[in-house]
């Protein structure tokens, strides 16, 4: 009781404080001012650090801008600047923040939802469906087990939550692989094209579409069954009648019949009890890639990646908390991410065990597969908005998305090297161990000799 009473004191201290100086300060700027001014910070702050400080390798753009929307949040800008913090960060600049990142993130999330390769993953079945099952399923039990270790103790579960969705959710947070950041680091490896980044994304698919399904089991509401049985109902009608459109339209009009379509679904999601990002989701997952070109599609999430997400990020760094103690916030996210790794890694080792894949090669999928940085904020997000999740555990599944994701190229990397210098050094071996052949123009030549050799004098 003592804690709690310190803990308040010093909360309303903090607010008092904040609120006063903000008070205190003249009215000389506008909110569309301050608007602008917070959008210029959220833009400028991780550019300049990812450009000053090269952080390519080790923390690309998109891990800094993930960082920097929690180094903006409450718990770390506000508790030092708390009159700054309250002066641009008010609740009307917050407000329009918060609708931005709606958008952006259904944008995005629907751009993954389109980029699925379900056909691909059929013909390659058992490969994807063994080696899918593992990466996921291993992972969520492990990052389950560590969620029991912690869903007794105060704090830690949300307040609308059943023990067994807590213990689901953060699990299931620990499986997450994000396919479109997934997408970005193998372009930037250069192996998206290649054989081996194919099956990659076929397995990080396959997975993706267990996520959500896991997600909605988690989001059900029987107290609104009705209302989500309706929705998904009227969803596969729509998808239906959606499909055998599309197929008549020019892709010009696709596009605008598609957004359409994704606003239509995460409304639909959201009235249904169930979210608008799982929306999002669905409303991609009925389309093909191919009716919106490959070109097209890559451009479109560069962009949303460029103007929109890092207000989302924003958005989700305005969402943490630090109110159990930043120690016990650091220990669980080390426990979820020792979870997270050794799962993952753990599982695809298993599949390349039982599928003889070549030495090393699991290795090399599983580092790939653990990324999680945004699917898996997202994911939590929505865990945190359903109040399945505390703002602490928030805050732990954020840190953990982050340093899983900051792992993955520089242990990728090395492995890679080591692969394309052993398939060199044996392409040699093959031309060195093979008869030299004669060129045409020899054999040619040869053969002319030979006619005028023989020929009768």
């Amino acid at each position: 009781m003592g804690r709690f009473l310190r803990q308040r004191r010093v909360r309303v201290d903090y607010d008092a404080r904040a609120a006063t100086t903000a008070d205190a300060m003249p009215p000389t700027i506008s909110t569309t001012e301050l608007f602008l001014l917070a959008m210029t910070i959220i833009f400028a702050a991780p550019y300049l650090v990812w450009r000053l400080a090269r952080t390519e390798y080790w923390a690309p753009l998109v891990v800094v801008q993930i960082i920097a929307g929690i180094v903006l949040g409450p718990g770390l800008l506000g508790r030092a600047f708390p009159a700054f913090y309250a002066r641009v960060f008010d609740p009307v600049v917050v407000q329009a923040l918060n609708g931005i990142a709606a958008w952006a993130v259904m944008l995005f999330v629907w751009i993954a939802g389109i980029e699925l390769d379900l056909k691909a993953a059929w013909r390659e079945r058992r490969d994807v469906a063994t080696t899918a099952a593992l990466a996921l399923g291993t992972p969520l039990a492990f990052g389950c087990a560590a969620a029991l270790l912690i869903v007794g103790r105060p704090g830690w579960a949300g307040p609308a939550a059943a023990p067994w969705q807590f213990v689901l959710g953060v699990g299931m947070s620990c499986a997450v692989t994000a396919l479109p950041i997934l997408i970005l680091f193998m372009e930037k490896l250069e192996i998206l094209r290649q054989p081996i980044g194919q099956r990659i994304l076929r397995y990080a698919s396959l997975d993706d579409v267990a996520i959500w399904g896991v997600l909605a089991l988690i989001l059900l509401d029987w107290e609104r069954v009705g209302r989500q049985a309706t929705f998904l109902l009227a969803f596969a009608l729509a998808a239906w009648a959606l499909r055998r459109l599309m197929r008549r339209l020019p892709e010009r009009d696709r596009w605008f019949v598609g957004v359409i379509w994704l606003a239509l679904c995460g409304f639909g999601a959201d009235w249904s009890g169930l979210h608008f990002m799982v929306g999002a989701f669905l409303a991609g997952a009925v389309l093909d890639a191919e009716w919106f070109g490959q070109e097209a599609m890559d451009r479109l999430r560069q962009h949303v990646l460029l103007v929109l997400m890092p207000v989302f990020f924003l958005s989700t760094g305005l969402k943490t908390a630090w109110t159990l103690g930043g120690t016990s916030v650091l220990l669980v996210a080390a426990l979820l991410l020792g979870a997270s790794v050794a799962g993952k890694l753990a599982g695809v080792g298993i599949a390349g065990r039982l599928l003889g894949w070549r030495a090393g090669e699991s290795l090399l999928v599983g580092w790939l597969l653990q990324t999680k940085a945004l699917i898996m904020i997202v994911f939590s997000n929505i865990l945190l908005d359903k109040r399945i999740i505390s703002a602490g555990s928030f805050t732990a599944l954020l840190l953990m998305a982050v340093a899983s994701t900051m792992l993955t190229v520089p242990m990728v990397a090395p492995r890679l090297r080591r692969r394309t210098d052993a398939d060199a050094d044996a392409d040699a071996r093959a031309r060195a161990a093979s008869p030299p052949s004669v060129p045409a123009s020899a054999r040619s030549a040869a053969a002319s000799s030979a006619a005028r050799t023989d020929a009768p004098r």
